[in-house]
């Protein structure tokens, strides 16, 4: 049984390593973006979506982080 999950593990690493070098592949061409009058270098469309993709899992338990021990100081005060 231990050893029929680690094959599924395997399977699904490699499955999803091969889905994000297909895309890499895929998504070659440079775009540049533009916010708020900024314009940004020019980058793989690949790139900017595995960057955003990074920023967002990053910023997702930060902000979980930070909430969590708000409301734990909330709830010290209340007690």
């Amino acid at each position: 049984m231990r050893n029929l999950k680690r094959i599924f593990v395997g399977v699904f690493i490699l499955l999803l390593v091969l889905v994000v070098l297909a895309f890499v592949l895929e998504n070659q061409q440079s775009v540049s973006l533009l916010f708020l009058g900024m314009s940004g270098p020019q980058l793989p469309v690949s790139l900017i979506v595995v960057l955003a993709l990074l920023v967002g899992m990053l910023m997702g338990p930060v902000l979980g982080w930070i909430l969590g021990r708000s409301s734990r100081a909330a709830r010290k005060r209340l007690v």
